[in-house]
């Protein structure tokens, strides 16, 4: 081996801590390690028409989701580089954001949420990042990423492990930022603990059960929520198991993930997704997943699905079709 082959090698070693070399790969298609966003130890998964940037150094998260450069992710300017330090101004955690929950009871933890975390290379189209063990909650978890070899799917599986000496009780929490400014279209499950199929919190801490608001209409068995409502955080029941993000920028964002009618879910209104729609350049698409109670060394992983589909944003949200939306989500994601 010479030595620009050797200091290469070990790089990649030190970035990553990869325990074996990464298996090579067509062109164009392996994963590999990049600067990005002012990190320099991102990890890039891609196939002919995908990208997707991982960070580890800033709370394990998804900083590019992209079909043919167009990022689906919103992701500020001004945080390039950003990393957390105790004591210090919290930085710019936009992108596509993990987290635990419920959100309302559970400590914080900054070193999970946007802590430093390590990555391992794990295949040409996979990768992991694992974050510290946390002694505010008690679990460290664990993120896998696998790109498919064509289409635009990604598979985001969180492992949650009880590292404490006591039963742990949380749930898995997805908060992406979107590019804002989309239509939700979420398909909807009968029955429905709720008189509207959502709620809506807000103002202050109520949450109220029975929302009307001119830019969330239920159509033909689904929630459309056509531009930012009153108060901007929102919450489902449904056991549907998708929602779709119609964006401006003629892409329709596709998230599946698994539901459990028999299971208690823990949010506060017993939420299976939420929707954080503010007046802005983001809105928040969140999967929620039922209460996991972990004893001590127990674990529980959670798999949410994503896809980039190129999809006509429409004049007025007013045109969209829900059935025809829930026709393409089926055509090109159960395959």
């Amino acid at each position: 081996m010479n030595i620009t082959r050797r200091f290469a090698s070990l790089l990649l070693l030190a970035l990553l801590s990869i325990p074996v070399s990464v298996t090579a790969a067509e062109p164009g298609s392996t994963a590999r390690v990049i600067t990005f966003y002012g990190y320099e130890d991102c990890v890039r998964l891609e196939n002919d028409q995908t990208r997707v940037t991982l960070c580890p150094a800033a709370g394990g998260r998804i900083l590019e989701y992209a079909y043919k450069g167009e990022n689906a992710l919103y992701l500020a300017a001004g945080g390039e580089g950003w990393t957390y330090e105790r004591d210090k101004k919290n930085g710019s955690m936009t992108a596509g954001r993990f987290d635990i929950g419920p959100e309302q009871t559970i400590p914080p933890h900054p070193q999970l949420w946007m802590g430093r975390w390590t990555g391992e290379i794990l295949g040409t189209r996979s990768a992991r990042l694992t974050s510290p063990k946390d002694s505010a909650t008690g679990v460290q978890l664990v993120r896998e990423f696998t790109l498919d070899d064509k289409t635009t799917r990604l598979d985001c599986k969180q492992i949650m492990t009880n590292v404490s000496q006591e039963t742990k009780e949380y749930c898995y929490w997805s908060r992406t930022f979107a590019q804002g400014g989309g239509i939700c279209v979420i398909p909807l499950t009968k029955p429905s603990r709720l008189p509207n199929h959502y709620v809506m919190y807000g103002p202050g801490p109520t949450i109220n059960f029975l929302p009307e608001d001119p830019h969330i209409r239920n159509r033909d068995g689904f929630l459309i929520i056509t531009a930012a409502p009153q108060f901007p955080k929102l919450g489902m029941d449904t056991y549907a198991g998708w929602f779709a993000y119609l964006m401006p920028n003629d892409l329709m964002f596709v998230k599946r993930f698994p539901t459990y009618p028999d299971r208690v879910y823990n949010e506060v209104a017993g939420l299976t997704m939420s929707i954080w729609y503010p007046e802005g350049s983001m809105c928040e698409l969140e999967p929620i997943g039922p209460r996991e109670r972990l004893a001590p060394g127990a674990s529980a992983a959670f798999t949410e699905s994503w896809w980039l589909l190129p999809h006509a944003y429409p004049d007025d949200g007013h045109q969209v079709d829900p059935k025809t939306v829930a026709a393409e989500v089926t055509r090109s994601t159960s395959r």
